[in-house]
């Protein structure tokens, strides 16, 4: 029998730091932006949290979050 994953919770008298959560990142419409895979693109739609649509000159693709190969220029 298993246990399900349960995260625990840092004490606050740990000697080690509790996990830092990355920030958000964030697009707005037009924002210059590099893919790892498809190269230089503009933002040309949001969803906010969840997606941004690309521009790569020769196609558009939706980039989901966490936008781990996309980064602001």
């Amino acid at each position: 029998m298993t246990k399900p994953a349960v995260t625990k919770r840092p004490l606050p008298t740990s000697p080690f730091k509790a996990p830092v959560a990355p920030p958000l990142k964030s697009f707005a419409i037009g924002n210059r932006v590099t893919h790892d895979v498809y190269g230089l693109g503009r933002v040309t739609g949001v969803e906010e949290g969840i997606a941004v649509i690309v521009d790569f000159g020769s196609m558009q693709e939706r980039i989901t979050s966490p936008y781990a190969k996309l980064t602001n220029l």
